[in-house]
């Protein structure tokens, strides 16, 4: 039977501490948290709750500083465990932790973690049909975690709601949605300060994986934490494997991708039409993919949303509005059928994958007409915001066209100071040409001035390479200057040259189809600018997911232990109505493979299992592992 004890803030540990953990504790009398010198009671209830044995990354500086009352920002990449630097102090402070999320199914997705965590932990959200009862529980002490939508927390009568109870934290996930140069400003959470002044000893947490110099500077500011309380983590996430090429066949593309990456995945497209279209041309029989956009009726959107969180295998074609609600930690790779808006959108985005350490994939996939398009946008918005625009799509240009390392480009963009190479981005593995193509772009960009700048690139190529025909004919083309001055290697480059002088800006699309010429033609002109040139390498033959994947297969390949524990997770998994990952991760299933443990205790050692799913779930998994020793 465990002997479990109380802490001073009320909390009780169970008998998996060390022995003498509660004599320590009971030694003293606190009630701000803990000191310096109870590092080992953290890491018992770090095993205890969550199964492992050690901090990751910063973990301990950020749980450190919470535990001391004191505010803090932590920005951390996906994956490095963010919820667990409040989710932990939550089981041992005096009082409630509330949570401000974004989204009601992030909330919910946490919601399951937690509770399967053995943690106390309700939300509180319109679509939940137990606030009353919620209510009772947050009044009565009874709940180590709510989380709440910043809507509702900026509301009076929630104020009110608090003053009436013991708040222990405010967490704050998504925190770049407070300020005005984040990427997904949202202005909600504006109105956040005034609830949290109302409670000035209780320490904030802000947390966020996609921040710069200026947006940490702006959430500090906003959310009233003192510049000391910044802990950056770093942006890497090495793990994933970034690959970027021009479209081409985009739907042989993406099948290319399907085959080389099993296991869940993200296509992002930039149309509610596009996600549709590339459902449909996915589906191939033997690999579920379904479309997710704002169009949909609720109800398909939910019935698609929950298929693919508790799926295995399945492939979601979706707007970028998908996936911030997604706490889904096996997705194997995200997919970018187009130029996303931002860098920082796409380090979200593509951070969406391998947040559970196993490797994963990241592809972009873009077409000139993408920063055509781009450029036409920033004409759209206020002349206040347009410098800013471009200087946002200089970025995305220059990670697209680099023949160097993507990952450094990334993290050079939010202030580190990365290696020159990875080791795991296409360019590092596979490294491009560079080719002088500026002769090739003079010449381009005289053959569009010559034709008055009203054709289309495939004319412009006709005309460069000497195609007569009836259209260049009626218009004297075939007389013109640059009328067949381009042959030989020189041919080969005039696509990859057209979609470059869109990238910078020396060409521009006219709205009847044609091109015309960009501010920066005039530098390539006069040879006051080079255009060189990267020549993406040939795509390796053969297949496997080790030709464009993420590279290394941790999953064994036809072991029958590994299936069998697969299996039993995924009929827990339906019974208990939760995705698969909530019971065990990949990782912990090959370890139960690898190591076979045939007792409680041994499995217990497990990185992964905690206290909760050891008593819910170790029989169970015992038992197929003993089976497989007969």
């Amino acid at each position: 039977m465990s002997t479990g004890f109380v802490h001073a803030g009320g909390k009780r540990f169970s008998g998996r501490t060390r022995s003498g953990m509660a004599a320590a504790m009971t030694a003293q009398t606190r009630t701000s948290g803990f000191t310096a010198d109870e590092s080992p009671q953290l890491l018992d209830k770090l095993h205890e709750v969550f199964g492992f044995r050690s901090f990751r990354g910063v973990q301990q500086q950020v749980v450190d500083r919470v535990m001391a009352r004191q505010s803090t920002l932590a920005v951390m990449p996906t994956g490095a465990g963010k919820s667990l630097t409040y989710q932990l102090p939550a089981t041992l402070l005096e009082g409630t932790c509330v949570v401000i999320s974004p989204l009601i199914a992030l909330m919910h997705d946490q919601l399951r973690s937690a509770s399967a965590n053995g943690i106390r932990a309700a939300t509180l959200t319109s679509a939940d049909e137990n606030r009353a009862e919620t209510v009772q529980r947050l009044r009565a002490g009874e709940l180590d975690l709510l989380y709440v939508a910043p809507e509702r927390a900026s509301q009076s009568h929630f104020r009110d709601l608090l003053s009436q109870c013991r708040i222990a934290l405010f967490a704050i996930d998504e925190a770049h949605c407070v300020s005005e140069w984040g990427h997904d400003f949202r202005p909600d959470y504006r109105l956040l300060r005034p609830l949290m002044d109302q409670f000035p000893d209780v320490p904030r947490l802000a947390l966020t994986a996609t921040a710069d110099a200026h947006t940490r500077s702006d959430i500090l500011t906003q959310l009233g934490i003192a510049p000391e309380g910044l802990i950056v983590a770093g942006f890497d996430r090495p793990n994933i494997r970034y690959t970027i090429r021009p479209r081409d066949s985009l739907t042989q593309q993406l099948r290319r991708l399907l085959a080389e990456n099993p296991g869940p995945g993200i296509v992002y497209a930039q149309t509610r039409a596009a996600t549709e279209r590339l459902a449909a041309s996915l589906s191939d029989g033997n690999r579920e993919v379904r479309c997710y956009h704002a169009g949909l009726p609720p109800e398909v959107r939910a019935e698609n949303q929950a298929a693919f969180v508790a799926s295995e295998n399945m492939v979601i074609c979706a707007t970028v509005a998908f996936g911030m609600g997604i706490d889904k930690p096996d997705v194997r790779f995200v997919a970018h059928a187009g130029l996303p808006k931002s860098i920082e959108s796409y380090y979200q985005e593509t951070g969406r994958a391998g947040r559970d350490g196993d490797p994963a994939a990241a592809h972009l996939f873009w077409g000139a007409d993408d920063f055509a398009r781009a450029r036409m946008r920033i004409g759209e918005v206020g002349e206040a915001r347009q410098q800013g625009e471009r200087t946002r799509l200089a970025a995305l240009g220059a990670l697209v066209e680099t023949a160097g390392c993507r990952r450094a480009i990334l993290l050079r963009h939010f202030g580190e100071n990365p290696p020159e190479t990875c080791g795991n981005c296409d360019n590092c593995l596979n490294p491009p040409k560079a080719v002088d193509a500026t002769v090739v772009a003079q010449k381009y960009l005289s053959a569009v001035a010559r034709t008055r700048q009203m054709y289309g690139a495939g004319y412009i190529e006709s005309i460069l390479t000497g195609q007569s025909s009836e259209r260049s004919q009626s218009q004297g083309h075939d007389k013109l200057s640059v009328f067949g001055i381009v042959d030989g290697e020189e041919a080969a480059l005039l696509k990859p040259v057209h979609r470059a002088l869109l990238v910078r800006g020396a060409l521009l699309p006219t709205e009847h189809g044609g091109m015309m010429l960009g501010p920066e033609a005039r530098s390539f002109l006069k040879g006051e600018e080079p255009l060189d040139l990267v020549i993406p390498p040939k795509r390796l033959g053969g297949k496997g997911r080790n030709r464009g994947g993420a590279s290394q297969e941790l999953n064994p390949v036809g072991d029958p232990l590994f299936d069998a524990l697969r299996a039993l997770r995924r009929d827990l998994a339906k019974e208990n109505q939760v995705p698969p990952y909530v019971i065990f991760h990949d990782s912990v299933l090959r370890d139960m493979a690898g190591l076979r443990p045939q007792t409680r205790a041994l499995l217990g050692e497990l990185p992964g299992i905690g206290a909760k799913k050891l008593d819910a779930y170790g029989d169970a998994f015992l038992e197929v592992i003993r089976q497989h020793e007969r």
